[in-house]
């Protein structure tokens, strides 16, 4: 990602470090790389400099497959975890209790026809669709709808 004062996604840097993955900086960029299997975390949403509240759902697909029990505490809007029921019906298991969102990762998910409920949402399961693409059976199977 260029064109991004990387000291301004550190939240986020570290978090996905956290999981396992490389993140560099390279000027005024990103640039982030995966790994093998990625690690529970927990996350809370925090006013700047905190964890944005705007990256906690398209995070969501990725702690859906992290190995362990991650959590997402969402401090900033009520109501923010819509998107979870998609992405039980993609095999996730995930539950909400008040203001957190506790996922258990899963091996894979499965595909299915899902509606984004908002922009934040629609991020979380294009990505969701993209590991499809991306890592093919391992993160999702096409299941009949």
């Amino acid at each position: 990602v260029k064109g991004v004062i990387p000291k301004h996604m550190e939240a986020v840097s570290a978090k996905l470090r956290e999981m396992g993955a490389t993140v560099d900086e390279e000027g005024d960029g990103l640039r982030v790389r995966g790994c093998d299997t990625f690690k529970a975390v927990r996350v809370k949403t925090l006013p700047y400099p905190g964890f944005p509240t705007d990256l906690q759902q398209p995070l969501s697909a990725l702690l859906c497959v992290a190995e362990g029990t991650s959590t997402v505490e969402e401090n900033i809007f009520e109501d923010r975890f819509k998107h979870l029921n998609q992405l039980q019906r993609m095999g996730a298991d995930v539950s909400v209790s008040g203001r957190t969102a506790i996922f258990q990762g899963v091996e894979a998910l499965s595909g299915a026809d899902v509606v984004a409920s908002d922009l934040r949402a629609g991020a979380c399961l294009v990505i969701a669709g993209l590991m499809v693409n991306l890592f093919g059976a391992r993160f999702l199977k096409r299941r009949p709808v």
